[in-house]
């Protein structure tokens, strides 16, 4: 089975690369996986509470995912996993490329404000040329209705 890798994070435009993922698996039969990464400098400075603070980043992030997990089962039948990583975002989407040769498609949500897509669209785009797999780049501003259209 091939799955699609979507990025989980704060920003607007992860909820249409989520749309994105779990309706092109629905409609292909492929699973999803749902990538968060925590990045490395959110301890630099309290080393003293880095472990209370990682378990609470967890637990954010596992309460963040289950909204979506909830939604792709229940409305497109997709069981969607949960990765969660601890380092460089560009270098933790690649090896989870690597670690996981089911991977098929990279989807990540392009933000629509002035300063452009965002820094991860920039940082893969970049790299796509080192990638196995392709990556589709999903609109932040898509309507819902024309990402089922398109899916």
């Amino acid at each position: 089975m091939r799955k699609f890798l979507v990025v989980l994070d704060d920003s607007r435009e992860c909820l249409n690369a989520m749309r994105f993922a779990a309706l092109r698996a629905a409609h292909t039969g492929a699973g999803v996986t749902i990538l968060s990464i925590i990045p490395p400098e959110e301890y630099q400075h309290w080393m003293g509470v880095a472990d209370l603070m990682r378990a609470e980043a967890r637990e954010r992030i596992e309460a963040h995912f289950e909204v979506f997990a909830k939604w792709m089962r229940d409305k497109q039948g997709v069981n969607p996993e949960l990765v969660i990583r601890e380092g460089d975002p560009v270098n933790e989407i690649l090896a989870q490329v690597k670690d996981d040769p089911e991977i098929g498609v990279l989807v990540l949500g392009a933000g629509t404000e002035k300063s452009g897509p965002g820094p991860l669209v920039n940082a893969m785009s970049r790299n796509s040329g080192n990638l196995p797999i392709p990556i589709t780049i999903v609109p932040g501003d898509m309507a819902k209705e024309r990402l089922e259209a398109i899916t």
